[in-house]
């Protein structure tokens, strides 16, 4: 299936605050940008989502059964995002020191033990 994550956003909000217009304001959208997010996401499912009641929307069996994964999928996607800025502050490689060893007695432990201080190192 081809959706996105804007997309499964809509849906999961639709089961959380429960009108179209509450979504778009929680999400920054019109409330006709998140009709097209759910029309969007029903095509791509091939299934309808939503029930139109009156003047209110309600989740098909098949929009609650998408809700429940698409919480998982949006927790997993937020949680690799998370460990993408983790890594992106994280110094790694080899680092290659080159010394006298008339020097290297008294530098390198000094520098060593600061540089495993300021960063998170393993040597």
């Amino acid at each position: 299936m081809d959706w996105t994550s804007a997309q499964l956003r809509s849906l999961v909000e639709l089961t959380r605050r429960g009108t179209i217009t509450a979504v778009a304001e929680a999400l920054g959208y019109t409330p006709g940008g998140v009709s097209q997010q759910i029309a969007a996401l029903e095509k791509a499912t091939g299934m309808e989502l939503l029930r139109r009641v009156g003047r209110r929307v309600e989740l098909t069996d098949a929009g609650t059964t998408l809700a429940c994964h698409a919480e998982r999928i949006l927790a997993t996607e937020a949680e690799a995002v998370e460990a993408l800025e983790r890594s992106r502050n994280e110094v790694s490689g080899t680092l290659l020191i080159g010394l006298f060893a008339t020097a290297a007695a008294e530098i390198l432990p000094p520098a060593l033990q600061r540089a495993s201080r300021s960063r998170s190192c393993c040597w």
